[in-house]
Order: C-alpha cells, then sequence, then structure tokens
C-alpha cells in the first residue's frame, strides 16, 4: 500500500475547484469573449502593444525643467477595425490562452491524484513533461505569433517605419520550463524507486 501523506480530500477538492476557476475564467475571459470580438457580438480587440524605434509624434509633457515623452513602448489602436484585423489582434491572445488550458488541464488530471495522497505515479511525470513541453511553446511561439500578426497589422501602412516588430523570448518562461522539466525528472525518478522498493517486498 503506498505511503499516505497529510494531504486531505478537502485539500484535493479545494486544490481541483481553484484549478476549475480558473480553467472557467480563461476559457470565458481569453477565449470565448476575444472570439466573439472577431465574430461580431462582442467588442473587438482593439490595440496591440508594440515597441517603436523613435518618439510618436505625441506632445511631450513638461513640468519645471523636466520633460518626458515616449521612445520605446506604444500603443498601436484601432477605430474600427476590420474582419481580417480582429483576426490578427486576436490569435496570440487566444493562443496563448489555450496553451495556459492546456496547462491547466494537464495540472488538474494531476490534482486528481492527490486524493490517494501518493502524487509518485508514472502519469504525474509525463504530464510534468507535457507541462514543460507546453511552457517552451509558450515561450517561443507565442511571441513569435505576435510579431507575424504585428508585422502584417502594419503592413501597407506609414507605421511601418517606426513600429519595431522584434522577436522577444520570453526568458523567464523558458527558465519554468527548465524547471518544471527537472521536477518532471524527480517524479519519475521518484517512481521508480518506489516501484524497486515494493519489488523488494
Amino acid at each position: 500500500m503506498p505511503p499516505r501523506s497529510a494531504w486531505t480530500r478537502i485539500d484535493s477538492h479545494a486544490l481541483e475547484l481553484t484549478i476549475g476557476l480558473a480553467l472557467l475564467l480563461v476559457g470565458l475571459f481569453q477565449i470565448l469573449f476575444p472570439v466573439l470580438g472577431v465574430t461580431g457580438p462582442f467588442p473587438p480587440i482593439d490595440t496591440r502593444n508594440v515597441q517603436i524605434d523613435k518618439p510618436a509624434e505625441v506632445p511631450a509633457l513638461r513640468s519645471g525643467g523636466t520633460t518626458l515623452q515616449g521612445t520605446h513602448d506604444a500603443e498601436l489602436a484601432f477605430a474600427d477595425p476590420a474582419f481580417w484585423d480582429r483576426v490578427l489582434l486576436a490569435t496570440p491572445h487566444v493562443v496563448h490562452a489555450a496553451l495556459i488550458i492546456v496547462i491547466l488541464s494537464l495540472l488538474m488530471r494531476m490534482a486528481v491524484t492527490f486524493r490517494t495522497g501518493d502524487v509518485f505515479v508514472p502519469a504525474n511525470s509525463r504530464r510534468l513533461y507535457a507541462i514543460a513541453v507546453t511552457l517552451l511553446v509558450t515561450a517561443t511561439a507565442v511571441p513569435a505569433l505576435d510579431m507575424i500578426t504585428t508585422d502584417a497589422l502594419i503592413s501597407g501602412t506609414p507605421l511601418t517605419d517606426t513600429v519595431n516588430s522584434t522577436y522577444t523570448l520570453q526568458t523567464s518562461t523558458v527558465i519554468l520550463s527548465i524547471l518544471v522539466a527537472a521536477l518532471a525528472g524527480a517524479f519519475a525518478h521518484g517512481t521508480r524507486l518506489r516501484a524497486d522498493t515494493e519489488g523488494l517486498v
């Protein structure tokens, strides 16, 4: 019989409820609402945070001997985005949210195994590896989508000389992916050790 831990069924249900609520909120606000914004019933996403190579043409703010003006970050806004523009604006948000839902779904499956107080099962190590891969995809693919869609949004407009749509790797997410992969390795090692120990009994 696997060893029992201090983890209780109430803890398991609370964890599952928290993950389930997160799944609901991400699904509603990060996928369903943006998609409905593209198709029409809801207000669409009409802005995109971008980087600029030179100061935007806005008045500088002055107070006494100090001056404030933008030189790096800016917001690209569309007064009435066309359908294709709405698709381009929403795509990175929706893809990012879909990857988060994959991660939360895997965490939910892991949380179900906590009810027995035994998390060192082979399936959990595989789920952690899947989470690590999903995090890596999030860190690499979402910035690429953001760059590609920003290029498409400003293509053929005078903004192409101002907006700097470069690829920015999400370094912190890559590091988190590596840490989760290491945790998955620890889980797999713990599972093998327990299997070897039980085989000696």
